[in-house]
């Protein structure tokens, strides 16, 4: 997992919108688009961002491009998250 990309990626509303989205399952960039009031080139760098942190993978279907979670990368990324947090009860707990 490319960790510094992951959270340039998630520390925009709007990308976080696109994975709440993509949550559900696969969509088309055009049905992501029409949920939000933003250029297609706006959309498009939104997605290399994603693509590049490995948040989404694409699919080619004819004349579209679907977009899906990469299930693994959020996987790996809350783990990471979770291991931040002190367990209760441990060794070094402080309550």
């Amino acid at each position: 997992m490319k960790q510094q990309a992951v959270f340039k990626a998630l520390a925009d509303p709007t990308r976080r919108a696109i994975l709440k989205r993509l949550h559900g399952g696969a969509m088309s960039a055009g049905e992501i688009g029409a949920a939000f009031d933003i250029t297609g080139a706006s959309l498009s760098h939104h997605f290399a961002v994603l693509k590049q942190a490995d948040l989404v993978r694409t699919e080619r279907r004819g004349q579209y491009i679907v977009y899906s979670l990469n299930s693994t990368v959020m996987e790996d990324l809350t783990r990471m998250v979770l291991d931040l947090i002190p367990s209760s009860g441990g060794k070094g707990s402080k309550r």
